[in-house]
């Protein structure tokens, strides 16, 4: 069976000085808040160009303590899409307030500006304040931000970019990292920037949020160790994460640029017999996922033909959240959420690393052929 994702192949491109980096923090024995943690976070900070970079345990401490420094409160309402991984929803849900679910656009798998507009009418006639938005940047593209923050501005909104698949894109000219109020990623292993074991960094321009998220990184620290301005939690990023990333920073221009080429030899070898994925103008995609859509097709035998030939498949999301039992009783925009629930029957993603060589993707895609009759 193929790969899926090919981390062992990432850890043999690396060489030894990754092996090298993790044992300089056993020897020096800094393992939580070392040198190497404030290293990372300015090499993350000049690589998109963010003022600040606060990193995290993970990606769900990312977003939870951007809506902690927020205030975000019970009666408040945060907009954010339904196809999306759990982090996002729960979040909002922890602090007592209710996620929206607001409905994608077809072509991206990101959030559809109508649709925006109808959950804002939604939240306010069950009672809710609207205070923010969290678009997800799904399977590494950026979402269409222009309009949603014009909204943003327009409501007093704010804007708070979910990245955790999105790490390296840009979007007209701006990167990942400085766009809304504040971003938050993940470096959780499978992500195009992961390390070896959980982890998250968020990203802003406002000093006096970096401060605060820094206080409440470390348990509400204040001015000394035991003094506790506001309540936090543990949100620290671990030094061997934090020695990991380093070198895989040094790498990710170059993996990106891998991901790039392997996406249109697949967009080239399918696109006349399965929905592509398709790149808004000005704006990069990291791939995190290479999701195709199947409509008429049956997807189940899709999957086992591939099996069958050695080739994995993966279904990001076989059911959203406003599906979930956890969820149902929060409140979705407008009629429905239409597009959401189309693509969460049609999506199928294809193996996606930028170690995947030619031979193997022609496989994929020759294998992808013959279980749609192309």
């Amino acid at each position: 069976m193929l790969p899926f994702i090919d981390l062992a192949a990432q850890r043999a491109a690396l060489g030894p000085r990754m092996e090298e980096a993790i044992l300089a923090v056993v020897r020096h024995g800094a393992y939580v808040m070392g040198p190497e943690v404030g290293q990372l976070e300015e090499e993350l900070a000049a690589f998109c160009g963010a003022k600040h970079v606060v990193s995290c345990g993970s990606g769900t401490d990312a977003l939870a303590l951007i809506l902690m420094a927020k205030g975000v409160k019970p009666g408040d309402a945060v907009l954010c899409p339904s196809f999306t991984f759990a982090a996002t929803a729960e979040v909002i849900c922890w602090l007592g307030a209710a996620p929206v679910f607001v409905d994608v656009r077809e072509d991206t798998f990101n959030l559809d500006i109508d649709s925006i507009e109808a959950g804002l009418v939604t939240a306010r006639e069950q009672g809710l304040r609207p205070v923010g938005v969290i678009p997800v940047d799904l399977f590494g593209q950026p979402a269409d931000y222009a309009p949603i923050e014009a909204v943003c501005a327009r409501e007093g909104l704010w804007l708070l970019a979910d990245a955790a698949q999105s790490f390296g894109a840009h979007y007209q000219g701006r990167k990942v990292g400085t766009i809304g109020d504040a971003t938050a990623t993940s470096f959780f292993p499978a992500k195009p920037l992961g390390c070896y074991g959980d982890g998250g960094a968020i990203f802003t321009d406002d000093s006096e949020l970096d401060a605060v998220l820094r206080s409440l990184r470390n348990h509400g620290q204040g001015a000394d160790k035991y003094e506790y301005a506001r309540i936090g939690m543990n949100g620290r990023l671990d030094t061997i994460q934090a020695a990991v990333l380093i070198e895989k920073l040094r790498v990710f221009a170059d993996e990106i640029a891998a991901r790039d080429r392997i996406a249109a030899r697949y967009a080239a070898g399918l696109s006349d017999c399965a929905v592509v994925p398709q790149v808004m103008a000005d704006a990069r995609s990291v791939w995190a996922q290479y999701t195709l859509r199947l409509p008429g097709f049956d997807r189940s035998a899709f999957q086992a033909s591939l099996r069958d030939a050695g080739v994995p498949t993966a279904i990001y999301y076989p059911r959203p959240l406003h599906r979930q039992d956890a969820y149902a009783r929060y409140p979705s925009a407008g009629n429905g959420l239409p597009v959401t629930d189309r693509l969460a029957q049609e999506v199928v993603s294809l193996p996606m690393h930028p170690y995947l060589d030619e031979a193997d993707q022609d496989h994929v895609i020759a294998t992808a052929r013959a279980a749609l009759g192309a």
